[in-house]
């Protein structure tokens, strides 16, 4: 088995940040924590201090494209929220349509309430992105 990087990936909402890792054999996915984005600053200093803890390099985004595609203003807000980290991170990026929704099914599944915690439900979202990244990239 090849040992590689380990990637922290993200899950940028306006309120909320989610995030998840996985191990360095790209095996196991798991929630870390989710980031409250109280400002631009605080947040990616956050995400310095997850990825330093982990010993990342590699720096996953969610990015929401539209249905059609397209970059829209949400998926512009994630791009413009990670540039400052371009120079100290590789910044990958994957496709998060429907992961929100892919994040409830699996917490229901799990039998776990997800309705009024949202936090639970950006840390799975950022599982989801995470395991889709890894299973197109092995």
């Amino acid at each position: 088995m090849e040992i590689r990087n380990r990637i922290i990936a993200l899950d940028i909402g306006t309120k909320r940040i989610g995030v998840a890792s996985c191990d360095a054999l790209w095996i196991s996915v798991n929630p870390i924590t989710t980031i409250e984005r109280k400002s631009d600053e605080f947040a990616l200093n956050e995400i310095r201090k997850i990825c330093k803890q982990y010993q990342a390099k590699e720096i996953l985004i969610g990015i929401p494209y539209n249905m059609d595609g397209s970059l829209g203003f949400q998926a512009k807000n994630c791009l413009n929220f990670i540039k400052p980290l371009e120079k100290e991170y590789t910044i990958l990026h994957q496709d998060e349509r429907l992961t929100s929704s892919a994040a409830e099914e699996i917490l229901k599944n799990q039998g776990k309430k997800y309705t009024k915690n949202k936090k639970l439900v950006d840390m799975m979202a950022a599982c989801v992105i995470l395991q889709e990244y890894l299973d197109n990239n092995r």
